[in-house]
């Protein structure tokens, strides 16, 4: 359902997102991570037709962003990182507004509404006033314009920041649901919320994407495969040389009371630690493994995410205070600022003036 070959985008001499290619398949949910600055948001907007590659070409069920973006982007519906909303419009009439811009007409629009405002939980707020409400109503209200016209493919960016906690487990389980009948493609910081709704995984740092699996294949991947923990009764001076030459490990580690013991990959040494604790009179306490975590492969493969690398490939330091374009809140373009050759916001593209969330009321 899409399909992004050689992805690039320049900002200049200065490459937010190199060479990223990538597809993901009917009903597919397949989740993007990746450090402040990675370029998430960057490919993200490209895939949704808000910002044009510099090289490169985005499908959405086989029409091309480029040859008939009318087409593509009728099959995509978009939850951008910082919603776009008219805080002076009642959630109601901003969805009927949204339904006409998207072609419904008046009795199918009025259904559409309905579905989209049950799905999100908005029924008790759809007289209200968009800029009385909190900012993690507001996700939603995008969130239900973002599926009022039925797209066969979702595009989200964050979809739970600044949500409860009550309100994050609602909408997941909105996204299972969605991902049932859609292919979703979904961003966020969030290593838990990707281990429970995506089949697949890309991870991207500094414009490039650097890994692509199913979590599984990815801790599979992970170079501190299985660790083993352990604590004994009491001091056991000797332990850590004993266990070193145990088959199977390579490193041991001290902690705070234990010893953590890095294995090889596949590897699983406790029984022969078992063995050799009764054989010297070693009272164990505890002897636990521990597989590699996604949050451990993220960190091992975003290691260098304070830098990027410039087109010629030397480092240099990127400082999200002065914005520069990358990903999320370091990027000098807003969620629906134009491209350099972008012809600028449509009717579509409303913009937010109400200078933040009201309190809930």
């Amino acid at each position: 359902m899409i399909e992004a070959r050689g992805l690039t985008r320049r900002y200049g001499d200065f490459a937010a997102v190199r060479d990223v290619s990538f597809s993901v398949a009917d009903g597919e949910i397949l989740g993007i991570l990746g450090p402040n600055g990675a370029g998430k948001t960057t490919t993200i907007r490209m895939i949704t037709g808000f910002l044009p590659p510099t090289a490169g070409g985005v499908w959405i069920n086989g029409k091309s962003l480029r040859e008939d973006p009318l087409a593509a982007r009728r099959q995509l519906g978009y939850l951008p990182e910082s919603v776009a909303l008219y805080p002076e419009m009642r959630l109601e009439e901003y969805l009927a507004y949204r339904a006409r811009l998207a072609g419904l007409g008046r009795g199918e629009a009025r259904g559409a509404i309905d579905r989209a405002v049950d799905s999100c939980l908005l029924g008790e707020k759809r007289r209200q006033v968009i800029g009385q409400l909190s900012k993690g109503y507001r996700q939603r209200v995008a969130l239900a314009a973002a599926i009022l016209h039925g797209p066969q493919v979702l595009v989200l960016d964050e979809p739970t920041v600044g949500l409860d906690p009550k309100q994050i487990i609602a909408i997941r389980e909105l996204i299972r649901d969605l991902g049932r009948e859609r292919t979703l493609l979904l961003s966020t910081h969030i290593l838990p919320e990707v281990e429970q709704l995506c089949q697949r995984v890309l991870i991207i740092d500094r414009g490039r994407l650097v890994a692509e699996g199913t979590p599984e294949e990815l801790r599979a991947q992970s170079a501190s495969a299985t660790e083993v923990r352990i604590a004994f009764e009491g001091e056991v001076p000797d332990a850590g040389d004993a266990l070193g030459a145990v088959d199977g490990v390579d490193a041991v580690l001290p902690g705070d009371g234990h010893l953590r013991l890095r294995c090889a990959s596949g590897a699983d040494p406790r029984a022969e630690i078992f063995r050799l604790a009764v054989e010297r009179g070693w009272v164990l306490v505890e002897l636990s493994q521990r597989r590699a975590s996604l949050e451990d492969v993220f960190v091992r493969l975003t290691r260098g995410q304070g830098t990027t690398q410039d087109p010629d490939g030397a480092d240099a330091e990127l400082d999200n205070s002065k914005g520069t374009p990358g990903d999320g809140g370091s990027e000098a373009l807003g969620p629906n600022d134009p491209g350099p050759n972008d012809p600028g916001p449509g009717p579509e593209d409303p913009v937010d003036r109400s200078g933040g969330a009201a309190e809930e009321r």
